[in-house]
């Protein structure tokens, strides 16, 4: 099979981007790798200059019998700067952008981007993500409160209800003491970095209905939990996040019963009212009830709902960002809610934000930009870290000084998903009416490099990347194979970006859709050293990827240059200016490939080798490396680096 190394490199890494710190004014050297043999006759930069873009001449930097390396000293005019490589051969030219080398003209959503804007904070290089649902997540024993009117009590080891509208109420009684008494299993994973889903009082058991931002709910412990589990949790070099709301509350939220009590509170304009609106607001929850197909949202009393909602749930109350007042009150300055939780005693890292691309959003008001900036400002004054939740396209919303980066469903979850869903699985595609559909490898790298690849460098090498999440489907359910859910494991660990998990992913857990696969840690099992609901093994190979990614300079800060993209069969490279590592996944059996041997003039070192799938064979042959067509299989190799290209 044939390879991709023949082709001209470009990313955002060290190798090929002198700095990502950068201010406008500034000049930063940009490289592009090309191999001998290409053909080209001229390479140049084309970079925007106040959209109009220049096309600059690349000068040669180095070269070897492998490869040639061309240079330009690159103007930073603009806050985000566009570029792409054109690499002329006689009277024909190629264009090298984010997406891929193109023979023909492309649009500009895939060029490579750099900013002045900072990425996010140091302390993510080394982040291993590890999302808590904390009614799931551990029981302290500590006495809480009687169980609420509103829930439905569950034992701990009860399965979790997949559909309908008891799923929200179903309560399993976990609290973040019980997180505080299991961070040492944290520690042992490797997981340096929490997330916590919603801790606010509400009216549910996910929490994304609070009925007031004043305060931890007691159910979970109250403020002094939140602030003793931050506090165990930094001692322990682990970082935790929160999850906020701001596009809707609660409709038990104080803000709301004072606005609906009320028309002429303060409240009443933090909401969008039928009466105020320019818009039918009957026709606008119309349209979005008719995908479920529900009734239209009614309040408890029976009366159709007067007022705009998150999704036609009306619960849900939307948040009116036109109102003065609700800035400071959710996002800006020391007293806002986002600023509070940040300061002692609380001291959080930062932030998720829940359906972080309809906030602000609403007919002709669009506020989100200035929601996100003000958002980040208070972060960033903090020390810590915005993810924005997404599911769809929001990689125009990653290159300012917004959030810093996204859960990124679209530019690796669902990609890795349709390539190693099982073939029989009828398990719904995410947002999407459909089943998850398998694709070959060409399609998966497509639509990886589509969404990822447009970002700046230094939003992409720290994405949120996940198997699932408290939203989807488990990944053990979604491949049916332990092998292919090893891969899918490697995979996550030995890509850019910050890899997060779903607590009980490292135990094997299964689920069918977001509801289902909100299951409770069995911590009974886990101390025996397996059972029913926990594979040990599944554990130890997760603390070795781990433990390889927190190790690895190259999987921490390198390039990705793929190398084999067969529709059963994916190789990369991770590289960096001193270590070059190779990842192999293969999802069935495949013919085969063979790459350069200038990639290594020594013997490959095995990092990481198959368990429930095999190591595919890579040995050195006088036409180069092979790679053995073994799959399920997956490998992760360190290969012997050449000399790095002058500066």
């Amino acid at each position: 099979m044939a390879h991709l190394l023949g082709r001209p490199h470009h990313d955002g890494s060290a190798l090929y981007v002198a700095t990502q710190d950068i201010q406008l004014g500034d000049r930063v050297q940009v490289r592009l790798r090309v191999p001998q043999g290409y053909g080209e006759t001229e390479v140049r930069l084309r970079v925007n200059h106040d959209a109009d873009p220049l096309k600059l001449p690349a000068r040669l930097l180095a070269e070897d019998a492998q490869e040639r390396w061309y240079a330009v000293d690159m103007p930073v005019d603009n806050p985000v700067v566009n570029y792409r490589w054109l690499v002329r051969r006689g009277r024909e030219y190629d264009w090298v952008t984010g997406r891929g080398v193109f023979a023909h003209d492309v649009a500009d959503a895939g060029d490579f981007r750099t900013t002045i804007h900072a990425g996010p904070p140091a302390w993510t290089r080394d982040a291993i993500g590890y999302q808590i649902f904390p009614d799931r997540f551990a029981r302290s024993g500590a006495a809480v409160g009687p169980v609420p009117s509103w829930a439905s009590q569950a034992s701990w080891d009860d399965e979790p209800i997949a559909q309908g509208h008891e799923t929200a109420s179903q309560f399993y009684g976990g609290d973040l003491a019980g997180v505080s008494a299991h961070l040492d299993h944290l520690t042992r994973l490797g997981a340096n970095l929490v997330y916590l889903t919603p801790f606010f009082p509400a009216t549910s058991a996910h929490r994304y209905d609070a009925t007031t931002f004043d305060h931890v709910d007691p159910l979970l412990g109250g403020d002094e939990a939140l602030a003793r589990l931050v506090t165990a949790a930094h001692a322990r070099d682990i970082h935790v996040i929160g999850d906020l709301t701001t596009n809707h509350t609660g409709d038990g939220h104080e803000w709301f019963k004072r606005a609906d009590a009320d028309p002429t509170s303060r409240e009443a304009g933090f909401y969008y009212w039928a009466d105020q609106t320019a818009i039918d607001l009957r026709s606008w929850q119309e349209s979005l009830v008719a995908q479920w197909g529900m009734d239209m949202p009614r309040r408890a009393d029976g009366r159709l709902v007067n007022y705009a909602t998150f999704m036609g749930v009306p619960s849900m109350p939307k948040l009116n960002w036109a109102a003065p007042d609700l800035w400071d009150a959710m996002v800006r300055g020391p007293q806002s809610v986002a600023a509070r939780y940040l300061a002692p005693p609380f001291g959080l890292d930062g932030w998720r934000v829940d359906v972080a691309h309809m906030t602000g959003r609403f007919a002709a008001d669009d506020y989100y930009d200035d929601v996100a900036r003000a958002m980040r400002a208070t972060v960033e004054a903090a020390g810590g870290l915005l993810v924005a939740e997404h599911f769809f396209d929001i990689y125009a919303d990653l290159a300012g000084d917004g959030w810093h980066a996204a859960m990124n469903y679209q530019g690796f979850t669902k990609p890795a998903w349709t390539w190693l869903v099982s073939p029989e699985s009828e398990l719904s595609f995410s947002d999407l009416p459909v089943p998850i559909p398998r694709r070959g490898g060409a399609d998966v790298v497509a639509t990886m490099r589509e969404f990822d690849c447009s970002v700046p460098w230094k939003v992409f090498s720290r994405q949120w990347n996940m198997l699932g999440s408290h939203d989807t489907a488990r990944i053990l359910s979604i491949v049916d194979d332990r092998r292919l859910a090893e891969i899918a494991m490697v995979w996550l660990f030995t890509y850019p970006g910050i890899p997060a998990l779903f607590a009980g992913d490292e135990g094997g857990a299964l689920g069918l859709n977001g509801e289902h696969g909100r299951t409770t840690m069995p911590w009974d099992q886990i101390a025996c050293g397996g059972g029913p609901r926990w594979d040990q093994a599944i554990f130890e190979r997760y603390q070795a990827m781990i433990a390889l990614r927190r190790s690895c300079g190259a999987l921490l800060d390198g390039g990705l240059r793929w190398a084999i993209v067969e529709d059963d069969a994916l190789a990369y490279l991770r590289e960096t200016v001193d270590e070059r590592v190779l990842v192999v996944l293969a999802r069935a059996p495949w013919a085969g490939a063979c790459l350069p041997g200038s990639l290594s003039d020594g013997a490959p070192e095995l990092l990481y080798g198959g368990h429930a799938a095999d190591a595919p064979a890579l040995t050195r042959t006088p036409a180069g490396l092979a790679i053995s067509g073994a799959g399920p299989a997956v490998g992760v190799w360190r290969l012997p680096m050449p000399p790095a290209p002058p500066r």
